[in-house]
């Protein structure tokens, strides 16, 4: 993937699946990612979803606690995607919640055998109801030390250090960066900070969070660069696609939105116009991006893949 990334001169199409909820098909992938083949994404992300606890509601009133997990497969749909989409290199996502350390190498080792070695390395969100993120027993508190342990195993250093003629693995490592900072971290300065940690421990491209106004983008590279953070910087984009996303998005990634977006959206009379302004958007977007030399440009689909066409065949 790397290569792909490093050698090209023009900007790539590439983009993030979510696995569909437990009980649907892997043809919902399919559905999903074979309209976006026209485009020739070099690779393709798929999201991890840890465990979580619901509550339901028993006789009597009472309460009882369940671990769910609502959208398993992450290791499996990175394995059918990259049986049947040959060309494509497949990024899964891997995060510290939800894993122990063993667990980690244990899930590493699948993604080895499988041929898989683009993975994405992200902390993972707090769950729902707790303020701050609380990692498993012997598990990573930051995306930082699950960097550095993918890192130890592509020197072939694995937790047991009695293993012999441990063979090396040959991931890639990417980890996310934030135009607009963190959401926890105290400033920018110090997010900046934590992410050439991150690069200096091995991580070799970085995926940007969303952003809807360019000069963030610019400026997130310029401030990377003048630290030293060579490695390539793919920004990441997701279209506005309801009414709903002006107050959920900048509360939920801690994200500014643009006047003029939030004033066109505010001229629409239902959900399917505001679709198409960020449609309209994000071709903007991608254009000015594409035409600033970026090496890809990402897109967040959630899932579905119409308006995403619609962005790539205007841009791509």
């Amino acid at each position: 993937m790397i290569e792909k990334l490093r050698y090209t001169n023009r900007s790539l199409f590439s983009f993030e699946l979510l696995p569909p909820l437990k009980g649907r098909s892997i043809h919902d992938i399919y559905n999903t990612i074979d309209p976006l083949m026209e485009f020739n994404p070099p690779y393709i992300n798929i999201t991890y979803h840890k465990e979580e606890v619901v509550y339901k509601k028993r006789e009597g009133g009472l309460l009882e606690r369940k671990t769910v997990r609502k959208r398993p497969g992450t290791v499996a749909i990175a394995a059918a995607i990259n049986n049947k989409y040959k060309d494509v290199d497949v990024v899964p996502h891997l995060i510290c919640g939800g894993f122990s350390k063993e667990e980690t190498e244990n899930a590493l080792i699948d993604l080895h055998f499988l041929g898989i070695k683009n993975i994405l390395v992200l902390r993972g969100d707090p769950d729902k109801g707790q303020s701050t993120f609380i990692p498993e027993p012997d598990g990573h508190s930051h995306a930082l030390g699950l960097v550095k342990q993918i890192a130890e195993l592509n020197n072939g250093i694995y937790l047991d250090d009695e293993l012999l003629n441990s063979v090396p693995t040959e991931f890639t490592i990417g980890v996310a960066g934030y135009p607009e900072k963190h959401m926890e971290a105290p400033n920018r300065k110090i997010d900046l900070f934590y992410l050439k940690q991150k690069i200096d421990a091995g991580a070799q491209f970085i995926v940007t969070q969303m952003f809807y106004d360019n000069q963030k983008y610019f400026d997130f590279v310029k401030d990377c660069r003048a630290l030293g953070i060579e490695v390539p910087i793919i920004p990441g984009i997701k279209p506005i696609s309801t009414v709903g996303h002006m107050a959920g998005l900048p509360k939920t990634f801690n994200i500014d939105l643009p006047e003029d977006l939030v004033e066109a959206v505010a001229t629409c009379k239902d959900n399917k116009q505001v679709r198409q302004v960020g449609v309209e958007w994000a071709i903007a977007q991608s254009k000015e991006l594409q035409k600033a030399g970026v090496p890809a440009i990402h897109y967040y689909t959630m899932g579905n893949s119409d308006n995403i066409y619609q962005i790539a065949k205007a841009v791509f």
